[in-house]
């Protein structure tokens, strides 16, 4: 792990980029729903609960992850508080590690340069830093996936036990995290692999090595047996046969898509960086085993019942590295793709009074929020892409205009398109949460979320809100005001509202 100095520049670039990329946010941007909400309000009442082996949301059992994520969000909260940047820390933290592990492994194999591509790519990539950047499971997951499969690539090359054992232990890590899948993609890439290179032989010793087996169950077993002493056969239909084996056989909670459903989400997920794809080589063992990486995970998930944009996620490592190591592409074309979503952006809230959506709820949303997307908005979409056109015609390297297109571009989304989509969708639920929450008359009153699911709510509000219609305060869509006859508007924002019991 040696830096050498002429490697210091480019490291100073990429912790720049991991700022801007990772924590310039983080703790001004209200959570989301429905991801971020529910994994935030599960740790929040287990930090007020005391319960740190199983997670509960409104008081209804959560097995939907492990719980080692819930436990480093816990943790942070101690230090830092209910609030965004607390539970968003440990996501961003494994985020930081990611890149790292992939600068030094690609600058292993590949060299420095290579491996500033590699990690600059990662950094400045849409999808990874918007997942870096949330309070769930999957950074911290990501990371040992990561880690795992470059263990497993160091031990096929080197031959040396260390790295079987530094394999089942992030391997376990990442079970811990966010169960089976961690295992699976390790376990079946490695099998394609070794099988190509014939030496299934050696692959079949590697999985069942004794000493990486005790390792692996070592870090597992305490809270599996733990939970299932506790839960028994809610936690194996709940956690084992519902939320992993049901969402490859069948689709939950409507997340379902074609079988082309990943190809649009590579194209956005990949921003600024797409085109960079074609670019690609495959000849090195290593480029064959990155190569075999994604595609598994590509097609597995595309096959998959349930389908979430951020699964192709974890084999997006693999064709990052061979996007970095291979030749440049030029700046003229590569620029395409981001200005044509950068333009897209800037048209949305020009268009909103045209969109019609049959989803009455959505629409009224758009419709009651639409001058968020004020001059603000506007104009920082407009300057970037006239920055970014402009550089074309500037007489500087190729290089100095790729690295400007990651900040430009990443900073962009950060600072200028989340944060407004986030007022839309989300600042109104922190609001009204936090209006009852600092209102001593309103915050001793029993709340209810009705017609809505929300956990944010939860979080903001620091308080369980049932799905219970005959609360004092009921939490509901607009729509929903003269649903309830024995109620009055007691305040709105946005597209929802609060709404008092009226005294009889």
């Amino acid at each position: 792990m040696n830096i050498t100095k002429e490697e210091y520049p480019y490291i100073l670039i990429l912790i720049l980029g991991i700022y801007f990329s990772f924590f310039y946010s983080i703790g001004t941007i209200p959570l989301f729903n429905l991801d971020e909400g529910a994994f935030t309000e599960a740790t929040r009442q287990m930090v007020v609960g005391g319960d740190y082996l199983t997670t509960y949301l409104n008081e209804n059992l959560r097995f939907d992850k492990p719980i080692l994520i819930y436990w480093l969000q816990a943790y942070s909260i101690h230090f830092f508080g209910f609030n965004e940047f607390a539970v968003r820390l440990p996501s961003a933290l494994a985020g930081v590690l990611w890149a790292i592990s992939i600068y030094f492994f690609t600058k292993y194999f590949y060299g420095y340069l290579k491996a500033f591509w590699a990690t600059f790519i990662m950094i400045t990539s849409l999808q990874i830093s918007i997942i870096v950047d949330a309070a769930i499971a999957d950074s911290l997951l990501n990371l040992f996936i990561v880690l795992t499969m470059f263990f497993i690539y160091l031990f096929w090359e080197k031959r040396e036990n260390k790295y079987i054992y530094l394999t089942f232990l992030t391997m376990g890590l990442g079970t811990l995290t966010k169960g089976p899948v961690a295992i699976m993609i390790p376990f079946v890439v490695s099998f394609l692999f070794f099988g190509y290179k014939k030496e299934l032989k050696l692959w079949v010793k590697t999985v069942f090595n004794p000493i990486g087996l005790t390792l692996f169950l070592a870090i597992i077993l305490p809270w599996y047996l733990m939970e299932y002493f506790e839960q028994k056969e809610k936690f194996i239909n709940g956690f084992f046969l519902k939320h992993n084996l049901e969402r490859f056989d069948s689709s939950l909670e409507s997340h379902k898509g074609s079988f082309f459903y990943f190809i649009p989400v590579l194209f956005i997920g990949l921003m600024p960086w797409i085109l960079q794809i074609k670019n690609i080589k495959i000849k090195t063992d290593l480029e064959k085993y990155l190569i075999i990486w994604f595609g598994f995970v590509f097609l597995f998930f595309s096959l998959s019942g349930t389908k979430l944009p951020h699964y192709i996620i974890y084999g997006y490592t693999g064709i990052i590295i061979l996007m970095g190591i291979s030749p440049q592409l030029k700046y003229k074309y590569l620029i395409i793709p981001p200005l044509f979503l950068l333009f897209l952006l800037f048209l949305f809230p020009i268009v909103i009074d045209y969109i019609q959506i049959h989803d009455k709820f959505f629409n009224l949303m758009l419709h009651t929020t639409k001058n968020i997307f004020g001059i603000g908005y506007r104009g920082g979409l407009v300057v970037s892409i006239l920055l970014l056109s402009g550089l074309i015609f500037l007489k500087i390297s190729e290089t100095k205009k790729l690295i400007i297109l990651g900040f430009i571009f990443i900073f962009t989304i950060n600072s200028i398109v989340l944060p407004e989509i986030a007022k839309l969708k989300e600042q109104p639920i922190k609001n009204l949460a936090l209006f009852i929450k600092n209102n001593p008359k309103l915050n001793n009153k029993s709340v209810g979320m009705v017609g809505i699911n929300t956990p944010t709510f939860s979080f903001y509000l620091q308080k369980i809100t049932p799905h219970n219609p005959n609360c004092e305060i009921l939490f509901t869509k607009l729509q929903n005001k003269n649903h309830y006859k024995n109620y009055k508007p007691l305040k709105q924002d946005g597209a929802y509202i609060l709404l008092e019991r009226i005294k009889k």
